[in-house]
């Protein structure tokens, strides 16, 4: 079975789901059977292997790399708690910290922030159909 016909089937059970107009969602639907064959399909056919064969990888660096940055983003959210008990005693302390922080954010460039959106949403697509074809545990 190809990759296209492997997403054929969750694509279009989400269409069902997002368009409530059966029209619509039909024309959805031909658009999607129209992209077969397509360059445009060739392309996500190259994406979705790449993808895959990341997810499958042996190397430690790669395939512990989504699970670290999640751990990271828990590590920020947690942050909060300390921050705010910085903000009750030392208000401007925390306020520099704060701005510190943000300015850091800022500048990273947002190409870096677009081409880990697009990375991240990948692998998650990536993972969710190799899990619904029974491929991946």
């Amino acid at each position: 079975m190809s990759i296209f016909e492997g997403l054929i089937g969750p694509v279009a059970g989400l269409i069902d789901k997002i368009i409530p107009d059966p029209e619509a969602r039909d024309r959805a639907k031909l658009e999607l059977l129209k992209l077969e064959g397509s360059q445009e399909l060739e392309t996500i056919r190259t994406r979705m292997s790449a993808i895959i064969a990341e997810a499958n990888s042996a190397d430690p660096w790669t395939s512990r790399a989504r699970p670290s940055f999640l751990y990271v983003m828990y590590a920020l959210l947690l942050w909060a708690i300390p921050m705010g008990l910085i903000a009750a005693a030392r208000p401007e302390m925390a306020q520099g910290i704060a701005d510190g922080m943000n300015a850091y954010l800022a500048g990273i460039p947002e190409s870096l922030y677009a081409l880990f959106g697009t990375g991240y949403l990948g692998y998650t697509a990536a993972r969710a159909w190799g899990k619904a074809k029974g491929i991946e545990g």
